[in-house]
């Protein structure tokens, strides 16, 4: 709940990522999953995950993308805050965990005879949880959680499926968990520049990413006044990644906001569901509404040479602007990336494969 109700202050969409600044999954005490900076990641891998029908079970998760078509006069463009809100300054959500986990989201065999835990780590402040146009003087709003309750489904299975899982406990075999996971990588304060160069990381072997996901925020940042779950257009020209000099795209973007050319970065995030999850893509936003809230890049890096693999893999970013990069512009990388383990339901031993 809101304490002394504010008249003002609104949640922002996906208000319950940003009262966090990590979650970690652990499966007999060894993380398996975690993500940094929640509600930058599930707002990025959303907007490109989430179809249109998707929004009406998710406002229950405090998602809204409802469409105000009065702000400045532009169509499309997000309220950015979200509906969980009544007047008494209430709240309560239920958020599943595969919105913000690649765990939850890939893995969905049942786990036998070991303990789970979920970590959460509150945020020291919740301004970016809070969105608020018109500020009132000296008004100061905190969040106060009354209650988590983590809602784990318990399975229980027929005699004969019964037999069969204890005789494959008995024998001690290691059962494989494969999963995706998602990892944030953020540039503070980019320079006053039209061409950067960005060395993300080196990553092992196993975790050569598949997709990489590239969003700008201006502006917004410890910012009351503006949507934390909202991003902005640069005037981006073109953004290439590298793996160890391979490049993705191959070709240039050649992308011109202002001139309305953007058509090939839209297709990109068009296509993400088809080579995500192998399925018909039915995008969550229109062009316009894509191109004004959430001018989000994904780079489709699945389709690589043998040679890459042999070693670990330098990711390395370069993008350009038609213009110079606006001052407290922060830069985005999500890198989703195979990651597997495998645990014993008998020794109840945890390891990630190497």
């Amino acid at each position: 709940m809101v304490k002394d109700v504010s008249k003002t202050a609104k949640l922002v969409n996906n208000p319950a990522a940003f009262m966090f600044s990590d979650i970690r999954y652990l499966l007999n005490g060894v993380q398996v999953d975690s993500v940094r900076n929640v509600g930058i990641t599930s707002c990025m891998k959303g907007y490109f995950s989430y179809k249109r029908n998707d929004m009406v079970k998710l406002e229950n998760a405090g998602w809204n993308i409802e469409i105000d078509e009065s702000i400045k006069g532009r169509k499309g463009v997000l309220t950015g805050t979200s509906n969980a809100l009544d007047v008494n300054g209430k709240f309560g959500i239920s958020v599943p965990l595969n919105t913000l986990l690649g765990f939850a989201e890939d893995f969905k065999k049942v786990i036998m005879n070991i303990r789970q835990e979920l970590v959460l780590i509150r945020n020291n402040d919740d301004i970016d949880v809070i969105i608020q146009p018109d500020i009132a003087k000296d008004e100061k709003v905190k969040i106060v959680i009354d209650r988590v309750v983590w809602r784990v489904p318990h399975v229980s299975v027929g005699l004969r499926e019964q037999l069969m899982l204890t005789k494959l406990a008995g024998k001690n075999v290691n059962i494989p968990m494969p999963f995706r996971s998602w990892e944030i990588h953020e540039y503070q304060s980019l320079p006053k520049t039209t061409k950067q160069s960005w060395s993300v990381k080196t990553a092992p072997q196993l975790e050569t990413p598949r997709f990489i996901i590239i969003g700008f925020q201006t502006n917004r940042k410890s910012r009351v006044t503006e949507s934390m779950a909202k991003f902005d257009n640069i005037s981006s020209s073109n953004l290439t990644v590298f793996l160890n000099g391979e490049r993705y795209p191959y070709d240039n973007m050649n992308v011109d906001f202002e001139s309305n050319h953007f058509a090939i970065l839209y297709d990109m995030y068009a296509r993400f569901q088809q080579f995500y999850y192998y399925q018909q893509s039915e995008p969550l936003l229109s062009p316009s509404q894509y191109s004004i809230n959430a001018p989000l890049i994904g780079i489709d890096c699945s389709h690589q040479p043998e040679a890459l693999h042999r070693s670990g893999v330098e990711i390395k970013i370069e993008f350009s602007t038609k213009k110079e990069i606006p001052d407290n512009t922060t830069a985005y990388c999500l890198i989703l990336h195979d990651k597997a383990f495998q645990y014993s339901p008998l020794t109840k031993i945890v390891k990630q494969l190497l």
